[in-house]
C-alpha cells in the first residue's frame, strides 16, 4: 500500500520549491525574481494506532493525524463500510469499549 492513509486516502503528493530574491512591490521593491525551481514531496503525517472496531475486535490502522483529530473512522468492517468513533485500544479503555458496544450493538 505504501505511504497512504487507510481512512482518508491521503498519500504523498508532489510540487515545487520556489527560490526567490528581491523585494515585493507592495513593500517598495521592484518585485520578486525566481532564481530556482526544484521538485519536492509533501508527505502526510501517518501514525500507526490500535483501534477498537464495532464488532469487538482490535486492529492496527495507519491513519493521518487529521483523522485522529477528527475522532471518526470510516473503515471496512466485516465486508461493509462503517463510520464509528475512534477509540484507541489501550489499557483503561474498557469504559470506552462499553460505550462503543452500546452505540453499535453486535
Amino acid at each position: 500500500m505504501g505511504r497512504e492513509c487507510e481512512v482518508s486516502g491521503k498519500k504523498t503528493s508532489f510540487g515545487n520549491h520556489k527560490t526567490e530574491r528581491g523585494k515585493a512591490k507592495y513593500l517598495g521593491g521592484v518585485g520578486k525574481k525566481t532564481t530556482g525551481l526544484s521538485r519536492r514531496t509533501f508527505k502526510p503525517n501517518l501514525q500507526w494506532i490500535h483501534v477498537w472496531l464495532p464488532n469487538g475486535t482490535t486492529r492496527y490502522v495507519r491513519v493521518a493525524t487529521s483523522v485522529i483529530r477528527s475522532g471518526q473512522l470510516t473503515l471496512e468492517v466485516d465486508g461493509k463500510e462503517q463510520t464509528f468513533p475512534l477509540i484507541k485500544a489501550s489499557k483503561g479503555s474498557a469504559e470506552a469499549r462499553k460505550r462503543l458496544k452500546n452505540l453499535y450493538p453486535i
